[in-house]
């Protein structure tokens, strides 16, 4: 079985987003209070929780570079969290989102195509873990569906 890491949104850039109140635009940071389902944390890769604040901010994706670069709309918490440490397994926000977007790119930043797969969140794990085994794939990145929001970054834990 191919092991694998989730990678956040680093730590740095979530720090600055609660500083600075400002996006990687230059636009605002919205703040959003949680008042129903939704609201992922790009940083704990954890849900927010009702009365939380949370951030909604524009960030530049750090990977991939090229003509797939993007930016992403992104929620990070308001106040300081730990940055995830998820192995093996797929965060609750992947896993709560009804329909998401597995995208996997080779060590050039190139889409892999081929590997491409839409699938409802709970069932997104049994679908990367086949396509993350592919010696292409240099990582994967999981958005959501509809509005193709970053949701995380997933690597192979080699050896």
């Amino acid at each position: 079985m191919t092991r694998f890491r989730c990678v956040p949104m680093d730590t740095a850039s979530a720090a600055r987003f609660r500083a600075t109140r400002r996006d990687d635009r230059g636009g605002p940071a919205h703040s959003r209070i949680v008042d129903g389902p939704g609201f992922p944390c790009r940083h704990c890769l954890r849900l927010g929780t009702p009365g939380e604040e949370m951030l909604l901010v524009s960030w530049d994706l750090p990977r991939p570079l090229g003509p797939y670069w993007t930016p992403s709309p992104v929620f990070v918490h308001a106040r300081d969290c730990a940055r995830a440490e998820v192995a093996d397994r797929l965060p609750e926000t992947v896993t709560a989102n009804a329909i998401v977007s597995l995208r996997h790119y080779d060590a050039e930043g190139m889409c892999l195509y081929d590997l491409g797969v839409v699938v409802p969140g709970a069932e997104a794990e049994a679908a990367l873990r086949p396509r993350l085994a592919d010696p292409r794939v240099a990582f994967v990145n999981i958005h959501t569906a509809r509005p193709g929001c970053w949701l995380a970054g997933v690597e192979r834990i080699e050896g």
